[in-house]
């Protein structure tokens, strides 16, 4: 009985963090776009701003409602989780200067280094390779010429 309600009383601090971070970027950036002068650019950040805040707040009920053993935190790989984080913040980082395409790769190659648990072969690779470049023009190319956004 005694475990029972210690567990009870345990909430998932890693998922409350990682949701009130998103919380506050979700606020950085509709308070960042009320400095944009084109109004047509404000439209996709504000909605994902929305969308972020909304989706945050209904983990962080969900975690108070039902508490998960875990903790937040799991049991994964701390190193995969930072390659994700580093080659993402990268990517934003060097995409002024190196433009969409190189910096997307970056980010690919790290989320896909990240997420492969299995050995890699010459086939995986060359499968992964070829669908990455791709899944980038494809990007590239609805960004570019379908939606009319400048990329740099």
């Amino acid at each position: 009985m005694i475990e029972l309600s210690s567990r009870t009383g345990r909430k998932d601090i890693g998922t409350l963090i990682v949701a009130s971070v998103f919380i506050c970027l979700g606020l950085i950036t509709l308070y960042d776009v009320t400095t944009y002068s084109d109004t047509d650019s404000v439209v996709f950040p504000t909605f994902v701003a929305y969308a972020l805040i909304f989706c945050s707040v209904l983990v962080i009920i969900a975690s108070w409602l039902r508490p998960s053993q875990s903790n937040g935190f799991g049991s994964g790989d701390w190193w995969r989780r930072l390659l994700l984080v580093a080659t993402m913040l990268i990517a934003c980082l060097i995409m002024p200067v190196s433009g969409f395409l190189p910096a997307t790769a970056i980010a690919f190659a790290g989320g896909l280094f990240a997420a492969r648990h299995e050995g890699w072969d010459t086939r995986s690779a060359v499968v992964f390779a070829a669908s990455g470049i791709a899944i980038m023009a494809g990007f590239y190319a609805l960004f570019r010429f379908a939606l009319g956004v400048p990329l740099p």
